[in-house]
């Protein structure tokens, strides 16, 4: 009887070192990252966001005990067989760019294993790019239409640089930040009614690279809506 017992409990140990190690430990990889001020967070899908989006990848370990995992992060845009980047961090930070679907895999291993054990994916859809400027803009003090800028559809543009001229080519205002604009000043004083010049180039996640030029009205008489176009 004591031999057999000898033997089950060896049969036993041999059975749990074959086990994978996430049969033990536990890991709930995570994506963390902020639209519109706002912290989010998904272990599956981060579906049709606007680049660039900075995205935080965190593996949350718990239960390991005296195992020492070894974190492989592997992210691969759709249709491709190969990560374009692998990180070996168990938290791990990456800036989407691109217009597109990616996969973010985390692979696990420890010490006695050769091979990554697959523990979750996320993935990730970077919508593709939207840009347009309006014509007019009524800097009243109304509330409405006060400053010019980029309409609020605009996506997915990562480089973005726009000016306003006169109609003799005098540049009067310049911004790079997609969410500023004009207030219809120079030099702090009120600009006179009338039809400026928007210059503007920009990229997009896509790829898509934008060049406008057009008329911006300046129109403080007008309140009805203030409708842009």
């Amino acid at each position: 009887m004591r031999f057999y017992h000898i033997r089950l409990i060896l049969t036993m140990c041999a059975t749990l070192a074959l086990l994978p190690m996430a049969a033990f430990a536990d890991f709930m990889p995570t994506a963390y990252y902020t639209i519109d001020g706002t912290d989010m967070e998904s272990t599956d899908l981060i579906n049709d966001a606007e680049a660039p989006l900075l995205v935080t990848f965190r593996a949350n370990p718990s239960n390991l005990g005296e195992v020492v995992p070894t974190y492989e992060w592997r992210f691969t845009r759709e249709g491709s067989a190969e990560p374009f980047i692998t990180r070996y961090e168990e938290e791990t930070s990456y800036e989407f760019r691109e217009a597109g679907s990616f996969s973010v895999s985390l692979y696990v291993s420890d010490n006695d294993t050769t091979e990554g054990e697959l523990i979750g994916t996320i993935r990730v859809s970077i919508s593709s790019s939207i840009l347009e400027m309006p014509n007019a803009f009524s800097p009243n003090g109304d509330g409405i239409n006060d400053i010019y800028k980029a309409k609020n559809t605009h996506q997915s543009i990562i480089e973005f640089h726009a000016y306003i001229f006169n109609r003799w080519g005098q540049k009067l205002f310049e911004w790079t930040n997609i969410d500023d604009g004009w207030d219809g000043t120079y030099n702090g004083k009120q600009v006179a009614d009338g039809v400026y010049f928007v210059l503007v180039k920009a990229k997009g996640a896509d790829g898509t690279e934008y060049n406008i030029k057009r008329d911006v009205n300046v129109l403080r008489d007008y309140t009805e809506g203030g409708n842009q176009q």
